[in-house]
């Protein structure tokens, strides 16, 4: 999936929103941190202003993480061999 032209041209971070509870998010998180990949963390639980991003991107759901890099492309709840191909990380 590709964001707006606009949103795309704002980002230069990977972006991850979440959820603490949400146990593909800490996994997520946890896979960036072990391999020392720069990302920007959303609590969408405490930052609710993002809650409609993550709608807008989901088509009405609210799917997390749901993860957006800089290039416009979106991963949503990806496993971590999904993460390291889109990193080129090699397992």
């Amino acid at each position: 999936m590709q964001l707006l032209p606009d949103m795309e041209s704002a980002m230069d971070v990977i972006k991850v929103y979440g959820t603490t509870w949400c146990g593909d998010c800490n996994r997520a998180k946890a896979f960036m941190d072990e391999h020392n990949v720069d990302y920007e963390w959303t609590n969408v639980d405490e930052e609710t202003e993002f809650v409609e991003l993550v709608l807008q991107i989901n088509n009405g759901q609210r799917r997390v993480p749901t993860i957006v890099f800089p290039d416009g492309s979106v991963l949503v709840e990806p496993s971590n061999a999904d993460l390291a191909e889109k990193l080129t990380l090699e397992l």
